[in-house]
């Protein structure tokens, strides 16, 4: 595993999205500027008010960074166990 320092620096991106779905135990936002969407869990998600589908929510993110280029084998066993992915 390579050691964790990034290669391209920490530029934070404000981003924005609309809430689209809220179950129990997480929030999804689709993002502005059809960018995809994002599922969190509700404890992330910082509001003075219950959170509600059609809200707007923002926040600082950079761009997903790869560590290292080898596989966890625990992950992938994880996975196919539960049948959560399919390759």
């Amino acid at each position: 595993m390579t050691d964790s320092k990034l290669n391209y620096g920490e530029k934070l991106l404000y981003m924005e999205g609309i809430v689209v779905e809220i179950d129990d135990c997480s929030i999804a936002v689709d993002l502005k500027g059809r960018l995809g969407y994002f599922k969190a869990p509700k404890r992330m998600f910082i509001s003075d008010t219950e959170p509600k589908v059609g809200q707007v929510f923002g926040w600082n993110m950079s761009f997903p960074e790869q560590l290292s280029d080898e596989v966890n084998e625990k992950y992938i066993t994880n996975i196919k166990k539960h049948g959560c992915k399919k390759d």
